[in-house]
C-alpha cells in the first residue's frame, strides 16, 4: 500500500463501490427513452417504474443500517453488492411493465444498505476529525459513476442494445466484491495489515465522539430526536432533487428539449462531473469549519442550509429556462450545491449518536431520505401526464428542498453537539 493509510485504502474501495452503485442505478434513466419505446410505456408508467427502485431501496436503507450494527459492515456491504449486481443484470430480461417493476424493486433492495453501511465503516475506521472528509470520499464515487453512465450506457445501448448494456455493467460489481473481502474488516484491530501508528491515530481520534453506550438507548428514542428528524427531512429534500435529475432529466432533455439520445447522454455527464467536485469538496469544507470553530454541528449546519437553499433555487429556475444550455447550466449549479451537502447528513449522525447505534440511525435517516426517490419520480410523472409540461415539477422539487433546509436551521440544535465540542476543547 506504499505508505497509504489502510483506512484510506478502504475509503477508496467505498469510493469505487459508490461509483459502481450509480453506474448501475442511473443506467435506467439513460436508457429510458429506448426502454419506453420498446415496452410501450406512457409518462405515468415510466414514473412508476422509476419510483419502484426506491420502494425496495428505502426500506433496505433501514434494514441495512440495522444489519451493519449487528453483523458488521464488511459482510453487509459484500452481500449488498452481489445482490444489486445480479438484479441490475436481470433488468435485461424484463418483458413488461410488471416484470420491470419486480426487478427494479429487488434491485433497490440490494442497493439499500450502501449509505448506512458506508457511514458505519467510516465510524469504525476513521478519526473524528477526518470523518466528514471520509464520507465525502466514500460517496464521491456516486456522481462520477453517474457521469460515466451517460456516455457508457448511452453508447452501449445504441451499439448493442439496452439489454446487453445492463448485463455488462452488472459484471463490474461482482469483480469489486473480490477486492472488498480481500482487504476490508469491520474494525481496524481485526485487520492484520494495519500499522500500530495508524491504530493509535484512530484511537486518539475517537476521544471526541460519543463512545459505545454502556446501556444502549432504544433506537426509537434516538430517531425521535428533533435534530435527527430534521436531518432526515432535509435529506429527503436532497433526494428529491437527486432523483428528479437521475430519473426524469434525461427524458426531459429528449422529449421537451428534443435532444438525441447521444447528445442527451453527454449533456447529462456535465452536471454529474461537477457534482463529483462538490461531493469531494463538501467533507473537507465541513472538517475545516469544524477545526476553526471546534463546533461540529455548526460546521455541518452552515454547509447544509446554505448549499441546499442554493440548490433548490437553481432547480426552480431551471424549470423556466429558455434554452437547453441554460437548463443544463442551472441543473449543473443545483447538482453542485446539492452534493456539497452530501456528507453533512451522515456527519450530523456521527457527531451525535453513540458508536453502537450509528448504523441503525443512519439507516432510518437514509430510509426517510430515499422516500424522496419514490415521491419525486411519481410526482413528476403525474404532473407531466396531467399538464404536458415539466415546469411545475421543477418548482415542486425545489420547494421541498427549501423546507428541508429551513427545518435543519431551526431544529438541529442537539445538546450532544455542545457536549462534544466541550470534550474537543478539553482534549485540545
Amino acid at each position: 500500500m506504499m505508505g497509504m493509510r489502510l483506512r484510506w485504502v478502504i475509503g477508496s474501495l467505498m469510493f469505487l463501490a459508490g461509483m459502481i452503485n450509480y453506474l448501475d442505478r442511473s443506467a435506467l434513466g439513460v436508457a429510458a427513452p429506448l426502454i419506453r419505446q420498446d415496452l410501450h410505456l406512457d409518462a405515468s408508467q415510466l414514473g412508476i417504474v422509476f419510483s419502484s427502485f426506491s420502494f425496495g431501496y428505502a426500506l433496505f436503507c433501514f434494514v441495512g443500517g440495522y444489519a451493519s450494527d449487528r453483523f458488521g459492515p464488511r459482510n453487509v456491504m459484500g452481500v449488498s453488492m452481489i445482490a444489486w449486481s445480479i438484479f441490475c443484470g436481470l433488468t435485461a430480461a424484463a418483458w413488461s411493465v410488471a416484470s420491470l417493476l419486480v426487478v427494479r424493486i429487488l434491485f433497490g433492495m440490494g442497493e439499500g444498505p450502501i449509505g448506512s453501511t458506508f457511514n458505519k465503516t467510516v465510524r469504525n475506521w476513521f478519526p473524528h476529525g477526518q470523518q466528514a472528509s471520509a464520507v465525502s470520499v466514500a460517496n464521491a464515487g456516486t456522481p462520477l459513476g453517474a457521469a460515466v453512465s451517460g456516455p457508457v450506457v448511452g453508447l452501449l445501448a445504441l451499439s448493442v442494445g439496452w439489454r446487453p448494456a445492463f448485463i455488462i455493467i452488472a459484471l463490474i460489481g461482482i469483480a469489486w466484491v473480490v477486492f472488498w473481502y480481500a482487504i476490508a474488516t469491520d474494525h481496524p484491530r481485526e485487520n492484520g495489515r494495519i500499522t500500530s501508528q495508524e491504530l493509535a491515530e484512530f484511537e486518539d481520534g475517537q476521544k471526541t465522539q460519543p463512545p459505545p453506550s454502556a446501556s444502549p438507548q432504544p433506537l426509537g428514542s434516538l430517531i425521535a430526536r428533533p435534530a435527527i428528524l430534521a436531518t432526515a427531512f432535509a435529506f429527503f429534500g436532497y433526494s428529491c432533487i437527486l432523483f428528479f435529475f437521475l430519473t426524469w432529466f434525461p427524458t426531459y432533455l429528449v422529449s421537451a428539449r428534443h435532444l438525441s439520445i447521444a447528445s442527451m447522454s453527454f449533456a447529462t455527464t456535465i452536471p454529474w462531473l461537477v457534482g463529483f467536485i462538490g461531493l469531494t469538496a463538501g467533507g473537507p469544507l465541513c472538517d475545516l469549519i469544524f477545526k476553526m470553530t471546534g463546533n461540529p454541528i455548526l460546521a455541518r449546519k452552515l454547509v447544509l442550509v446554505v448549499c441546499l437553499l442554493v440548490a433548490a433555487l437553481c432547480i426552480g429556475l431551471a424549470g423556466e429556462a429558455d434554452t437547453v444550455f441554460s437548463a443544463v447550466a442551472l441543473m449543473t449549479v443545483s447538482v453542485f450545491f446539492m452534493y456539497l451537502t452530501g456528507n453533512t447528513y451522515w456527519a450530523i449522525i456521527l457527531d451525535t449518536i453513540e458508536q453502537d447505534r450509528v448504523g441503525g440511525v443512519s439507516g432510518f435517516v437514509h430510509f426517510i431520505a430515499n422516500c424522496g426517490g419514490i415521491v419525486a419520480p411519481l410526482m413528476t410523472g403525474f404532473i407531466v401526464q396531467a399538464t404536458g409540461s415539466f415546469f411545475a415539477a421543477f418548482l415542486a422539487t425545489g420547494a421541498i428542498a427549501v423546507l428541508g433546509a429551513l427545518g435543519v436551521a431551526v431544529f438541529v440544535r442537539a445538546p450532544a453537539a455542545a457536549a462534544i465540542g466541550g470534550r474537543l476543547r478539553a482534549v485540545g
